[in-house]
């Protein structure tokens, strides 16, 4: 029997009853289940009489940006790019105010996440040359803007970080495995970047519209092939090559730490050929990503001073990468640009 939005428990559900009230055809509210949550957004699997849809709740309630990112992925649905664009209500707006709160609506996407141990060498290729896809679709679809600065990690500040962390990872009590795994790798971060702060690239310019955050969890396949890509609330200027350098080396890490370097080749090739970039751009590219994967600390941030441990899992494979990509530098730049 349909429920009624008032017999869905409101303290952990958006309130689907008035939010369908503005959708012509969405029908009557049946279930709301929550399917991910993260810092930005909320998302639940919304059962109606008329279907299954994806509720997006933005945290971050700006409404001019979340327009803007509904505008960009109905204009790349149009070109081609698997997506799952928002619906609009009855007055024609993809986005929802209700009680201060922004939601949206979007198409229920059935498919799973394939990380990059899942993918075919076809498979690693088809995954280069979507992102190169989607690089020079937004390129088509979003208006220009002036290219930004991006300034590299200053191995100053990296030490000072590195200092407090170790402080906090040594005052635990009582001290887990995790712990000493911590302090291990940030006293070998310490060192590498002691041997390695000469490495540090200049500010980089320019750069183009990017999904800003491609990864396994932000893209559905449906079999082999890819059926949406979700979540872009970090569409925004970036230089494009580093995107797509960050992309495959989420997807491609093992858990040791090593980058399945074919795969990316073989990635990275498909791409180039996609988004129209050169191996200097790649290389460029890849140098400026090592250094900030060398500079970067945010997961034993989120542990130490945020007291937030969703990211643990992730720590082995992520500090054991910055180690051996360092050992390894060239043969993944051969591996990207050659």
């Amino acid at each position: 029997m349909p429920r009624s939005s008032d017999t869905l428990p409101t303290s952990s559900v958006p309130p689907v009853g008035t939010l369908l009230r503005r959708y012509a055809a969405a029908g009557d509210p049946l279930s709301c289940e929550p399917v991910a949550q993260g810092l930005l957004n909320r998302g639940f699997r919304l059962a109606t009489t008329h279907g299954d849809y994806f509720l997006k709740h933005h945290l971050d309630g700006d409404t001019d940006t979340i327009a803007r990112q509904h505008r960009a992925t109905l204009r790349l649905g149009r070109l081609g790019v698997p997506v799952a664009p928002p619906m609009a209500d009855a007055d024609g707006s993809t986005v929802a105010v209700i009680g201060g709160d922004c939601y949206a609506l979007h198409p229920w996407v059935e498919g799973r996440h394939r990380a990059g141990a899942q993918l075919t060498a076809v498979g690693s290729r088809r995954l280069g040359a979507l992102l190169g896809l989607v690089h020079t679709c937004l390129e088509r679809v979003m208006e220009a803007e002036p290219a930004a600065t991006h300034e590299s990690a200053d191995p100053a500040d990296s030490f000072a970080l590195i200092d407090g962390l170790l402080g906090l990872a040594r005052g635990r009590s009582p001290r887990d495995a995790f712990d000493e795994l911590a302090e291990h790798r940030l006293l070998e971060r310490r060192s590498l970047l002691e041997r390695h702060a000469h490495r540090r690239p200049p500010a980089g310019g320019g750069g183009g519209w990017v999904h800003g955050d491609f990864h396994p969890l932000n893209l559905l396949y449906r079999g082999a092939e890819p059926a949406a890509i979700v979540d872009w609330d970090r569409l925004g200027i970036q230089p494009r090559a580093e995107e797509a350098v960050r992309a495959a080396v989420i997807f491609f890490v093992r858990p040791t730490g090593e980058l399945e370097l074919a795969k990316v080749r073989a990635y990275a090739r498909a791409y180039r050929r996609a988004a129209a970039a050169d191996a200097v751009e790649l290389a460029a590219a890849v140098h400026r990503v090592w250094w900030e994967r060398l500079n970067d600390f945010w997961i034993l941030r989120w542990r130490y001073q945020l007291h937030d441990r969703r990211a643990d899992a992730q720590f082995p494979a992520a500090s054991a990468l910055a180690v051996w990509w360092t050992r390894e530098y060239e043969a993944v730049c051969d591996a990207f640009a050659g």
